[in-house]
This record gives structure tokens, C-alpha cells and sequence, in this order.
């Protein structure tokens, strides 16, 4: 059974990686930031930051990181921070990375179906097997709308839903107030419990099925 000073561990662990992931989330979106990960070594902490322009997040000669450690020991009580900052693989099937392109664009007042059409291309053809982008705002007028637009396909329910959906979710403040952007891309690559694969034949089972030779032009078995 495990003792009441170990769920409190991990929930304030949990909590605490949560108030990092907003905090990075706000102010490095340019960078397109798309996820942290927290460890607990022997001599402090080590924080891995993921983003699909590294550079912007290092500053010049380091400057960023620097601030960003001294903020991270002072603001979020971590010991002896060792910051890691690594590209993303594949930043067209991170949703957190396409959901700040489109939070980007829409800032640049680039019409929203217009970006909505481009992003779901891009996901496509990085190999999705599909995609779903949610805009919500006033977006046509002064009453709240939203648009959605979706390729492929897209679960929404049971429990693959948990390891082949990256969802993500993403706010653009513009002139006729805030719009909510969400996305969710559909994993490569994951096969499904209802997946069917049928294997070919081949020739040497169709000789044993059919006791005979198998043509090669129309795959007929002939008996002897």
C-alpha cells in the first residue's frame, strides 16, 4: 500500500511540472515550444525543454537560459537547475507546435480558413493519419462562433484514444478579442486493436492447399 508521504510526493511533483509546462508555455510560443520534462537527480534537477526553434530559446550566448534557471530555482523551488533544450521530432505532428504556428498566424491576421487548410495539409503530408483544428472566437462577428475542420480519421473515444491522439490547446489574443485554438493529430505508425491486416499467399501454401501448380499469370491452381 502506498504511504500517505508518497502520493503527496508525486501530486505536488505533478502540480509543479504543470505550473512549468503554462509558464513556459506563455512566454516561449514564438519558440514553438512543446513540452518539458522535469527529473530529480542526486545533486538538483534536471529540466529537458522541447521546441521546435532551440535557438530562440537559448538566447544569445545563453542569456535566456540563464534568466530561465534563475526563475525556475527562485519561482518554482528547484535545486541546482541543468537546463537541456532539444528540437522537436516531427514538429508537424506535435499539436502543441501546430496549434502556435496557427496562434502565429491568426496574430498576423492571416484569414483563418486559409490557415486552418494550410496547417491540416502540412499534417497530412508529415504521414497523420489524420487531423482536427478547432477555432473559436468572435470570428465573423460580435456574437462567438467557431469553426472545425478535420482529414482523415479521428477517435474520439475508448482507450487508444490515450496513446494516439496529441492534443493540444492554444490562445491568440487579437482586436476582437480572444480565439481558442485546438488541435488534434492522430499518431503514424500506432496500430489499432480493430487493425486487419491480411498477409499474401504464397505459392508454396497454394501448391500444399490445391495439390497442384499454381499459374503465374491469373493464380489459378490446377489439379493433377
Amino acid at each position: 500500500m502506498v504511504g500517505p508521504r508518497v502520493k503527496s510526493y508525486f501530486l505536488s511533483y505533478g502540480l509543479k511540472k504543470l505550473m512549468i509546462d503554462e509558464f513556459l508555455a506563455n512566454y516561449f510560443k514564438d519558440a514553438g515550444y512543446a513540452g518539458v520534462e522535469v527529473f530529480r537527480t542526486p545533486t538538483g534537477h534536471r529540466v529537458v525543454i522541447y521546441a521546435e526553434y532551440p535557438g530562440r530559446l537559448i538566447g544569445r550566448g545563453g542569456s535566456v537560459i540563464k534568466k530561465l534557471t534563475t526563475i525556475l530555482q527562485t519561482r518554482f523551488g528547484l535545486e541546482n537547475v541543468n537546463i537541456t533544450v532539444s528540437p522537436v521530432m516531427d514538429p508537424d505532428l506535435n499539436a502543441r507546435v501546430v496549434a502556435f504556428r496557427i496562434v502565429r498566424a491568426l496574430e498576423k491576421e492571416i484569414p483563418f480558413r486559409r490557415v486552418m487548410m494550410g496547417m491540416l495539409k502540412r499534417i497530412m503530408d508529415a504521414g497523420a493519419v489524420g487531423a482536427e483544428i478547432i477555432i473559436s472566437g468572435k470570428l465573423r462577428g460580435e456574437r462567438a462562433t467557431y469553426e472545425k475542420m478535420r482529414v482523415g480519421k479521428i477517435y474520439k473515444a475508448g482507450e487508444p484514444v490515450e496513446y494516439i491522439i496529441d492534443r493540444a490547446v492554444a490562445r491568440a489574443l487579437l482586436k476582437p478579442g480572444i480565439y481558442g485554438v485546438e488541435v488534434l493529430i492522430v499518431k503514424p505508425g500506432i496500430k489499432l486493436p480493430d487493425h486487419v491486416e491480411i498477409k499474401p499467399v504464397k505459392p508454396e501454401a497454394l501448391k500444399q492447399a490445391g495439390g497442384g501448380e499454381a499459374s503465374q499469370e491469373g493464380g489459378v491452381v490446377e489439379g493433377q
